[in-house]
């Protein structure tokens, strides 16, 4: 029986695949008889362990890196869709132009869908002039810390994959680079470290809470590209 993995970095993402709560982290969690996900937590170390667990011990025959993304261009805004042609790291990783394409039939009408490359980053990519250069060296419209990651896994086992990014932060607006030292890596907030951001400045709570908001955005979009195409990603 052929399977599709999905790693994916955050607890509120995988919450838009399955209403299972208290999911295993770091572990593989069959859904139904097609498809098995990975809660992996952010950046790719996390996100290349779990796609090796997938392929060596699920005996996944393909992969999906799913999840939010960071926008490279100032067209793209919370909500976009980004289906990318390819992953840019060192080098370039093309996703599966046919699975790709199945999927991208069965989506709603009303979304909007971008095609161009997105990027790997090791790290977050915290301001405006970040992103532009990030953009204008890679020629990427998005940005994540999984995806590349994952592309070179796929390429290793020689197996499809795909990359389904929804757009949480607009480039005008990116997530404070503090925000990583209030999250755990699973995606839940640090209440005590939080606190301490929130009185030394270095978080402010207009900012989380535009931030909150974009992301609510973009998990909604994820839930119907899920809601609309699951049958199209096994």
């Amino acid at each position: 029986m052929s399977r599709t993995g999905i790693v994916i970095a955050m607890r509120s993402e995988a919450a838009c695949i399955t209403s299972q709560r208290n999911l295993p982290f770091d572990e593989a969690i069959p859904l139904d008889d097609h498809l098995v996900v990975r809660v992996c937590g952010m950046g790719p170390i996390a996100a290349r362990r779990a796609a090796i667990g997938l392929y060596d011990q699920e005996n996944v025959a393909g992969l999906i890196s799913f999840g939010i993304a960071g926008a490279l261009d100032d067209a793209l805004q919370p909500g976009d869709l980004v289906l990318p042609e390819a992953v840019q790291t060192k080098q370039s990783y093309p996703t599966d132009s046919a699975w790709r394409t199945r999927i991208e039939r069965s989506l709603p009408a009303h979304l909007n869908v971008i095609r161009r490359p997105v990027a790997a980053s090791d790290e977050l990519v915290s301001t405006a002039d970040q992103k532009y250069a990030l953009a204008a060296r890679s020629g990427a419209c998005a940005v994540d810390m999984e995806s590349g990651a994952i592309a070179a896994v796929a390429a290793e086992t020689g197996i499809p994959f795909v990359v389904i990014r929804v757009i949480s932060d607009p480039v005008q607006f990116s997530p404070p680079a503090a925000l990583m030292d209030v999250l755990h890596p699973d995606g839940r907030v640090k209440p005590i470290a939080l606190l301490a951001c929130l009185l030394n400045g270095s978080l402010k709570l207009g900012e989380l809470l535009r931030f909150g908001s974009d992301a609510q955005i973009a998990l909604k979009t994820l839930k119907q590209v899920i809601q609309a195409t699951r049958h199209e990603l096994s």
